[in-house]
Parts: structure tokens; sequence; C-alpha cells
């Protein structure tokens, strides 16, 4: 006879199940090969049971509880279907009674997994906690509900899944706990969902563990599983998971190996068409992963086959402002070798959109696309004609003076790139350029040193921008301090290019001499630095013409 199972100690009476379903078995007449497979999973199963016995929680724990009597009754069907295959006949037909033996083989395969993830999972090893400790309490809270995510029926990991979104948004600091406690891979999987319901919380839980620097190494960790499964969530997901799927990809596509994935999974049209007909905030999204697929130079051949430029520049001429940035962003990425497509970009309207974007930026670091997508231009002579033109010269002045490092030092090398005729060297003069450019001189960094004196070399071939340098006290020193050897990652020939500039006056000569150049001037004569050895005898010949006093 069948146990009718009682409201009492589930792990006793699954015990009891046990024992009289391995003394059925070997009775049964039919389907034996199938009951041979259930009772190969009764000793695992037997062995767990044991297990939950370790911890004195798993009798209060309402995912064990939940668990153990839903293994309790699985052992009773067993125990049912056992005790009819023992008769010749089968009241219940054959198929039926096969359906009914297929259904119990499944539920105590998922048992036996899931009673392994609740063990292994640390759950059970939980006690009170302390109200004054808010960490450990999230702690316990996060690795409950990873826990109710991998087992159970998929109502109730839904009902985990809203609760983890909840814990997720609360803090950075729940989403680290989380991150510490494993909930990547357990989300990674669920994006192989059945259920378009689970796979959008979990699409969304993932772009939310994206937002938290620390937890970003832990996603790109996830590696192509992750990514392909929010791949085919660009292709195929509601607008919503499209978005949350851009968002995450954002982060893993920082990694080169990840944006040639993405840019050979077809990745780079699914994106420009969110970036044509998505929502603003998922065309903002998409364009930002596309900026960082544009710095990979294996992938750009992708960008050009899809047409992406005319798409880039509708998004920066009509986005949200965040698209817009992205959007210039990965143009300043696409373009920056590519003489066609800056041709391309001036062509349809891209100078315009970038004046629109600069002039109506909404903080000055957001400036720092339109500066590297100006730099970028401004090598092309053509397209650098037209700069000028549209009065990008004071514009780039105010960025020479801004705080932001990264931004000098591209600024000052658009002002290179631009100084590609008297008329706009003169102008650059005039708008203030060369000293800001003094100023960079003094900077902290070799790259804006090397940036400015650059742009300076250029410049100072106009006698007026020459005029404007010498008024300035710190000039001269501040570029004899440049020639120093011992300044290393700074091309000496920019530096000795001033001077000797500056050389074709008699009181520059004494100026440059007075302030230990021509020691310099020796070192750099000896490592063949272009220009050196002819400003050095420039400078020596000052001093045997008696224009200076002999040190």
């Amino acid at each position: 006879m069948a146990m009718t199972v009682p409201e009492s100690d589930p792990i006793a009476v699954s015990k009891q199940l046990l024992a009289l379903l391995s003394d059925q078995i070997p009775n049964i007449l039919n389907f034996k090969g199938k009951c041979s497979l259930i009772k190969s999973k009764l000793s695992g199963l037997e062995t767990q049971l044991a297990e939950f016995l370790d911890f004195p929680a798993s009798s209060s724990n309402p995912l064990s509880v939940e668990l153990l009597y839903s293994i309790s009754g699985t052992l009773n069907d067993a125990v049912l279907l056992a005790q009819k295959c023992q008769r010749s006949d089968l009241p219940e037909g054959k198929l039926k009674t096969q359906s009914d033996i297929d259904s119990v083989l499944a539920k105590l395969d998922r048992h036996i997994k899931d009673s392994e993830i609740l063990i292994r999972s640390g759950v059970l090893q939980d006690g009170v906690v302390s109200s004054s400790s808010t960490k450990e309490a999230v702690r316990v809270e996060a690795r409950n509900l990873i826990t109710r995510l991998q087992i159970g029926a998929n109502e109730s990991k839904n009902a985990a899944m809203v609760s983890l979104l909840e814990l997720l948004q609360e803090d950075d600091k729940n989403v680290m706990i989380a991150v510490a406690q494993g909930v990547v891979p357990v989300l990674a999987r669920l994006l192989d969902s059945s259920s378009l319901e689970m796979k959008e919380k979990a699409v969304a839980a993932i772009s939310r563990v994206s937002m938290v620097d620390s937890s970003k190494q832990v996603l790109i960790a996830e590696g192509l599983l992750l990514l392909n499964h929010l791949l085919r969530v660009l292709e195929s997901g509601s607008a919503f998971a499209k978005e949350k799927s851009c968002v995450a990809l954002q982060v893993l596509s920082f990694s080169k190996e990840n944006a040639r994935a993405i840019g050979c999974r077809g990745g780079i049209s699914s994106l420009l068409e969110i970036c044509q007909v998505g929502t603003p905030g998922s065309q903002a999204f998409a364009a930002g992963v596309l900026r960082n697929l544009a710095a990979c130079i294996e992938i750009k051949e992708n960008f050009i086959e899809e047409n992406a430029v005319f798409v880039l520049i509708g998004v920066a001429s009509s986005g949200t402002s965040l698209a817009q940035e992205n959007a210039i962003g990965c143009l300043a990425n696409l373009v920056a070798d590519d003489h066609s497509l800056k041709l391309l970009i001036a062509k349809e309207g891209g100078i315009e959109c970038l004046k629109n974007f600069w002039d109506s930026s909404p903080t000055e670091k957001s400036l720092d696309v339109a500066v590297a997508l100006l730099r970028h231009l401004a090598s092309c002579p053509p397209v650098a004609e037209v700069l000028v033109s549209e009065g990008f010269i004071p514009r780039l002045e105010a960025v020479l003076n801004c705080g932001v490092l990264g931004m000098r030092i591209a600024a000052a090398r658009a002002v290179y790139e631009l100084g590609f005729s008297s008329k706009t060297r003169r102008e650059m003069g005039e708008c203030g350029c060369v000293v800001a450019l003094i100023k960079m001189l003094d900077g902290k960094a070799v790259e804006e040193k090397e940036a400015a004196s650059k742009a300076l070399s250029t410049l100072l071939l106009c006698q007026g921008n020459r005029k404007i340098f010498r008024k300035d006290e710190r000039g001269i020193v501040s570029v004899v301090q440049l020639l120093d050897p011992s300044l290393q990652n700074l091309d000496k020939k920019f530096p000795v290019s001033i001077l000797a500039e500056l050389a074709h006056s008699k009181t520059c000569r004494k100026q440059i001499v007075a302030t230990g150049a021509s020691v310099h001037l020796q070192k750099l004569v000896e490592m063949n630095v272009e220009g050196a050895r002819k400003l050095s005898d420039n400078l020596g010949r000052g001093k045997i013409w008696g224009v200076f006093a002999r040190p």
C-alpha cells in the first residue's frame, strides 16, 4: 500500500518511502528498464537526505521545507507506480503508465539537482541575522534569492527574480554583494530560459550589474556565452530588453575579443537598426556599444558594409544628448585613419552636427568626443579648410584652457593639424592659442607637454605668433626644460623646432643660452635629434660673434 504523506518530518517520510520503493522495484513486471532508472537515482537521493540532516536550519528554512515535501510527494507517486507495474495488466494503459514513469524520472532528476544546489549554496548554514548587520542581512537575502532562482517551479523563480531586481536597485553595494554570492553565472543561464518574462528580467538584472564598475570584470569573465545571449536579445527581444541588453554590451564591448565577436556575429547590423528605430534610450546605448566596437580595427569593414556613417550622423543630429555624444564618439573612432570616411562625414553634414553638439554640449566632459572627432577630421586638408571656415578655431582655444587633461591634449593635436597655412596659423595665434599652449608646456603629463610643443612648432612659423610667444616670460624657459634628455617619452624635435624659430632674434638667442639650452643640446646632438645640431651651431655662432658673454 502507498503511504499518505503526513504533515510531519518530510525527511523521515522520504526515507520510509525510499525503503518501500527499493523493496518493490525488484518485483516489477512492466517497464523494468525505466523502473531500474528510478532505482539508480534513489541512492543519490538518500545521500542528499542524509546531508540535509547535517543542517539544523533545513527543518525551518522555507526553501528546504518546500523541496523536501516535494521530494516525499514524488517518492509517494513512485511507490504507487511501482505497485501498478507489479501487475501483469496495466489498469491505466501502457501509454499513460509510461508517461507517468517519465514524469517521475524527470521530477527525481530535478529534485537531485535542486538538492545539490541548495546544499552547496550555503543557505542552510545561515542563521538568524542581527538587525544591526545590514551587510550580512543583504548577503543572506542575496544568497537566498540566487538559490531560489535555480530551484523549484517557474512561478517561484519569477517571484525571486522580482525580489532580486528590487534588491539590486536599492544600492550599488547590494549589487557587489550579490555578485560576490555568484549571481552573474545564474543570470547568464536564465537568459536561455523558455520564459520571455524571465529572460527579460534577467537582462535587466545583468544591465544593473554592468553599471557598477567593480562588477564589470565578472560579466566579462562570462565570455561568449553571455555575449551570444545578449546578441539574441538584440535581434528578437522587446524594446525594453533590447535597451537593457545594450547597457550590458557597452561593458562587454570594451574587451577587444568581445568586440570582434560582436562584429562577426551580426551585432553591428542589429545595433544600427536600434539606432534608427529604437527608443531614445536604446538608441543612446546602442550608439555607445558601436562607439566601443569602432575602436577595434579588425571589424571596421563591417561598419563600412553596413553604411554606418549615415546612421551615426542621423543619431548625432537628432538623438538625445547621450546618443549624440556616443554617435560622435563612434565616428571619431571610426575615421581615425581613414581619409575617405573623413570626406564622407563632411559631405553628409557631419561637420554641422559636430558644431551643433559642441555648442549645446551639456557638460565640459561630454565635449571630449567632439574634440577627438575634430582632431581626426583636421588631419584631412580639404576637411580642415571647412572646419576653419565654420569657426572651430575659437572653439578649440576654449578647450585648450579647460580642466580636462585628455581634451587639452586632443585640442593641441587638432591645432597642429589645422596649422596648414599661414592664414590659419595667424588666426589661431590671434585667438589666444599660443598663450594657452605655453601654459600646457608646464603641465604634469608628458603627453600634454609634447602635444603643446608640437602645436607650437607649427604656430611659430608665423612671425606674429613668435611675437606673442616672446611676450610670455615663461615661454622660453618652459621649452628649454623640455630639451632635458632625462625627460623621456617626449619627441625632442618639437622643442628644438620652437627654439630654432625663436633663435632668429638676438634677444631670444640670449635667453635660450642663459636658460642652459646648450648643455642639453650637446646631448641631443649625440642622440641625433632632428634639428639639434643646427640649433646648437646657431647658438654657438652667436657667442663667437660676441653677441653674448661667454658663460
